[in-house]
């Protein structure tokens, strides 16, 4: 019998908002109305930024909105071997090369192509890895590797895609400009993207895409500003043989100015709400959620 698995996945660097609320509470709302499963998942890889605290409190808020889930949580960072085990399978594939840089050099390489025209940007306005390490000759990648110098691996995206071939994906909810139905991914747009970090054996984007995968996620429900981010998420998922999930991308909830919340622009978090006086219907009603 085909069971419908969905999963609600914050980090715990900050307090949840209304933005989480919304997202875990469409989440739990589309899981029970498919007779599905609700899985949740601390993605917690930032090791300085997460606290147990933060941890302890995303369990406070999501009971208290009354969502349950199924146990046991996944915490990714207790399953970093499940990671480098998908870096290896992307290595063996040529795929993978690394980077030495920090982020002051990287910095600079792209100030100095600013200044002989605008330099590509992601998406998400960041500028385009300006790729001197992918031209590194192999002598001198292996002496700086074997020095024990710290470096992240950057996917070969040119390779990546010519190996995938032409990716899609299926998109239930709506893009930011509308998008919707049988999508075209375009994960060139975002460069020689990061898979490793120098301090941990992966990034958001392989750890969230293997994190599924393992987990049967069957339905991703998340925000818009992730919606490009698909388009990697495909090819990774190409890359390692990984299933194919269905996606759908929500609104997200803004603040007076009309920017998304955020933890770092000191949103009001559910826990000062509640002890406002807030209910948890208050909140589903704040959402747009309320029955």
């Amino acid at each position: 019998m085909y069971t419908r698995i969905l999963r609600f996945a914050p980090s715990p660097n900050g307090y949840l908002h209304l933005g989480h609320a919304y997202s875990a509470l469409l989440n739990h709302d589309m899981a029970r109305e498919w007779g599905g499963r609700l899985l949740l998942r601390i993605e917690d890889i930032d090791a300085p930024r997460s606290r147990p605290e933060y941890e302890a409190a995303i369990y406070e808020d999501l009971a208290w909105l009354g969502i349950s889930w199924q146990e046991p949580v996944r915490r990714q960072s207790e399953y970093f071997g499940d990671y480098e085990t998908a870096i290896a399978k992307l290595e063996t594939q040529g795929l993978l090369y690394p980077s030495f840089e920090s982020r002051s050099e990287i910095n600079g390489l792209v100030a100095e192509r600013d200044r002989h025209g605008h330099w590509p940007r992601d998406p998400d306005g960041v500028p385009l890895y300006p790729g001197r390490a992918r031209k590194m000759p192999s002598a001198e990648r292996l002496r700086r590797c074997g020095a024990g110098e710290p470096f992240a691996l950057r996917l070969a995206m040119d390779a990546a895609v010519a190996r995938a071939g032409v990716l899609t994906w299926s998109e239930t909810g709506v893009g930011p400009h509308g998008q919707a139905g049988l999508l075209t991914a375009s994960p060139q747009r975002w460069g020689d993207v990061v898979l490793a970090r120098k301090e941990v054996p992966t990034s958001y984007h392989l750890a969230v895409v293997l994190d599924d995968a393992l987990q049967g996620v069957t339905d991703v429900v998340r925000g818009q500003d992730l919606f490009w981010s698909t388009s990697i998420h495909r090819l990774l998922q190409v890359l390692l043989g990984l299933p194919e999930p269905s996606y759908h991308h929500h609104r997200l909830i803004l603040d007076e100015d009309g920017r998304k919340l955020s933890k770092s622009a000191q949103a009001k978090s559910l826990r000062e709400m509640r002890a406002a006086g807030a209910s948890a219907v208050d909140i589903r009603r704040m959402v747009g959620l309320g029955r």
